[in-house]
């Protein structure tokens, strides 16, 4: 995979954000009371096994029929209207599996927020299992007022759309066929109206409020993730441009030094600046082709000529371009070299880069030791010098390369040690874990 689409893949992981976000005690509270109060009532109204029922057929009928309510004397009610036979109906005791159902039409609520969709389905199949047998009319109430309750979380909070309207779909089809649905006094008609529209609103309002917030978490993801592959840019061309211009810089001086005495020694020290521009401009190919990719066709990258990025496998190339200025360089690698992951690959060889270039630099004429030691699961790296003087072409480099390294080897969870040593010269210690791929 090119870092291209490492890249772009980071990118479109920050527009998928849409893991709901964590839930207050505070709504876990309100849930869980909303829960219980409506499980309470339900089992109570579920109790109350009568019912009345009104008659106005038996008005005026002189057979009374069992249950039927006595009607008061006519004195009382003189010119006004004659009350409605009624008729008293006592259902079967409540069962064990009666009371499981009720139960399942509104304790699944607690968890209305997290699977809205789940609870949906088993608020409304426990409802139809309560009403196969005898159900009474204030439990037919609070399970109806559950199945609201669910169908808003759902359509609320379920992010699979679709599947939210082919359930609602099919539990109006429930609703129809079983009895459900409460009769409800045309006083209550208001309320069983404006209710839905206002938590329709409501709804609407916290759909807005949630797409605002996973906006803003979208756009911060990527601001992240822009910034960290900037820092990474940054990083390679800090390593790439500071070792060649510094062995550049460096055999250009010799080779003004000896021009006039030895001309065939300043040609040699010409090939060698030679040889690190073109090492350069290949690694700063291979950096920027973010940036230098075509703007048109199927794969933007396709038209950038990258190089394969340096490893541990050039580690002999590199020592040799840094013996041409001079400086003396042994290389010991210990243990079986594994094929490492690209990344860790990557990284050692920009540590032993970083600590030939610092030598160089900072410590001109000094004997330099790069050890490389493979171990099972894990690879050091290890860069000394017995310690010399300062080039005067040398600028301060102010810590940004080991703030770098440290920040590149954190990725893979390596450590870096720098420090002066006790006999003196300066030492760069890396250790990298790694996994067999």
């Amino acid at each position: 995979m090119s870092r291209y689409e490492e890249f772009i893949g980071r990118v479109r992981g920050a527009r998928t954000i849409g893991a709901p976000p964590p839930l207050s005690r505070w709504a876990w509270a309100a849930d869980g009371l909303l829960a219980l109060s409506l499980a309470v009532a339900t089992i109570a109204g579920n109790l109350n096994r009568s019912y009345v029922e009104l008659r106005p057929d038996l008005a005026g009928s002189k057979t009374p029929v069992p249950g039927q309510i006595p009607l008061p004397p006519e004195a009382p009610f003189p010119g006004g209207p004659r009350p409605v036979p009624a008729v008293e109906h006592l259902l079967p005791p409540v069962e064990a599996w009666e009371v499981g159902a009720a139960l399942l039409t509104t304790l699944p609520l607690l968890l209305r927020r997290r699977f809205p969709l789940a609870v949906y389905w088993v608020v409304t199949i426990a409802a139809v299992v309560l009403h196969l047998g005898d159900a009474a009319d204030d439990a037919t109430r609070i399970t109806f007022a559950s199945g609201l309750v669910a169908a808003y979380s759902a359509a609320m909070y379920s992010p699979h759309r679709k599947a939210v309207v082919a359930s609602f779909l099919a539990g109006a089809l429930l609703y129809a066929v079983f009895p459900l649905v409460p009769d409800v006094d045309s006083d209550l008609v208001p309320v069983l109206v404006l209710l839905p529209i206002a938590l329709a609103s409501h709804g609407v309002h916290l759909w807005r409020e949630r797409e605002r917030a996973l906006r803003d978490a979208q756009e911060a993801a990527l601001r992240r993730a822009v910034e960290a592959e900037r820092s990474r840019i940054a990083r390679e061309l800090h390593d790439v441009v500071t070792h060649n211009v510094s062995m550049m810089t460096i055999q250009a001086g010799a080779a003004r030094t000896v021009l006039a005495t030895s001309p065939e020694l300043a040609r040699e020290a010409m090939l060698a600046v030679e040889a690190a521009g073109r090492t350069a401009m290949s690694e700063l190919r291979h950096v920027m082709g973010l940036l230098t990719m075509a703007a048109e066709g199927p794969d933007p990258a396709a038209d950038v000529d990258l190089a394969p990025q340096p490893g541990l496998g050039r580690l002999t190339e590199l020592a040799d371009g840094v013996r041409t200025s001079g400086t003396a360089v042994e290389v010991e690698v210990r243990g079986e070299p594994a094929a490492l992951p690209a990344g860790v690959d990557l990284a050692a060889y920009r540590v032993v880069q970083e600590g030939l270039t610092n030598a160089v630099k900072h410590a001109a004429g000094a004997r330099v030791s790069v050890t490389v030691e493979y171990g099972a699961d894990r690879v050091r790296v290890e860069v000394s010098d017995t310690g010399g003087r300062r080039l005067r072409t040398a600028e301060p480099g102010g810590g940004h390369g080991l703030l770098g390294l440290r920040e590149r080897l954190a990725v893979y969870g390596g450590t870096l040690d720098a420090g002066s040593r006790p006999h003196g010269g300066y030492r760069v210690r890396a250790v990298i874990p790694w996994e067999v791929p």
